[in-house]
């Protein structure tokens, strides 16, 4: 059942995309949609950051609402940035006075990222120290979590040994499951669940969208996207490359789950999902509401950026992004599809 259903509403899954601190714009785009009481949420996927985001929104409404779930938000980000303030890796004086959210003139930065690139966290953090682990168990009140009925909640994750994605529900979430969901191995330790080792689901689903087509009843998905899919011009050093390597990487599962979208929708037109189901779906809509073409001026290292200035710079365009999505396809909701996965560059 989705949460604030009213007669004229219209209800949508959501599918939240990773990107450290760039998961702040996701925060922005939920703050502006939870603000709206035309749209209700039946399912939510989230991988790394849109994890976070979707389990601070989770625990937020069940206490509280709509309005719980606002607040319980800007209460995380807030935390972070918090935290963020102890952190060596800050941006120099220059950089704040031309409004550069960049972190690629800090040393520490550069000499984190040099190290990282010949030790392991097993290395350089034997320890394990996370401190946003901390953070999550203090903000997020799991077992609210766990008991929401009104929400199906799926998070990703990807299994060291086999490669495969790992999709955790709503009633078996732990503050683990979602570390693991956003554990990028070049900085943490993999995270063990029951003896398994999982690393940032982002590699193979970011964020997945089947869990959405085959575990909720809602025909319209809407992807929150924060990763560019397209760069214009070619990397020219070594961290550039490497960036961008990264970038096509994360991006790789969500476009094959384009072309996978592609496949199941034939299967639909030709009623074999109902034949299999029992169950009759309408067609799969999908929609996207994106701040590709703001946050990919942003340097990869801007993702590490936990400055709360920052942070509501990014929630702002996030409830612009919303904002013009809502204003352009609120009608199609329920109607048709505004995202294509044909048109997609796969």
């Amino acid at each position: 059942m989705a949460f604030g259903r009213k007669p004229k509403t219209k209800t949508v899954d959501l599918a939240l995309q990773g990107g450290g601190a760039h998961g702040a714009f996701t925060w922005g785009v939920l703050d502006r949609l939870l603000e709206d009481e035309r749209i209700a949420f039946d399912g939510i996927s989230g991988t790394s950051a849109g994890a976070m985001n979707a389990v601070v929104l989770v625990s937020g409404f069940e206490k509280g609402g709509r309005d719980g779930a606002r607040e319980a938000l800007q209460k995380f980000w807030r935390a972070v940035s918090r935290d963020g303030r102890i952190n060596p890796i800050q941006r120099g004086l220059l950089d704040r006075l031309f409004g550069n959210w960049s972190l690629d003139r800090n040393p520490t930065y550069l000499a984190f990222d040099v190290a990282s690139r010949f030790f392991s966290p097993y290395d350089f953090n034997p320890f394990n120290i996370n401190p946003l682990r901390e953070l999550l168990e203090e903000e997020v009140d799991f077992e609210a979590v766990r008991a929401c009925k009104q929400l199906q909640l799926f998070i990703s994750a990807t299994n060291v040994r086999t490669g495969k994605a790992r999709i955790f529900r709503t009633a078996e979430i732990t503050p683990d499951m979602v570390m693991a969901s956003a554990c990028l191995p070049f900085l943490f330790q993999a995270v063990e669940i029951d003896g398994t080792p999982y690393w940032d689901g982002g590699y193979v689903g970011n964020p997945p969208l089947y869990p959405l087509i085959r575990g909720t009843a809602t025909d319209d998905v809407i992807l929150v996207q924060t990763n560019p899919v397209i760069r214009e011009g070619t990397p020219q050093t070594a961290r550039e490359i490497l960036n961008r390597v990264n970038e096509i990487t994360f991006n790789a599962s969500l476009l094959s789950e384009f072309r996978a979208i592609g496949f199941v929708r034939g299967l639909i037109e030709k009623g074999v999902i109902r034949r299999l189901t029992g169950r009759k779906r309408g067609s799969l809509r999908l929609h996207r509401i994106t701040g590709t073409d703001e946050l990919s001026d942003l340097s990869s290292s801007s993702k590490f950026n936990t400055e709360w200035p920052f942070f509501l710079h990014l929630r702002d365009l996030g409830r612009a992004a919303a904002d013009a999505f809502l204003e352009k396809n609120f009608a199609a909701i329920g109607r048709r599809a505004t995202l294509d996965p044909a048109a997609e560059p796969v």
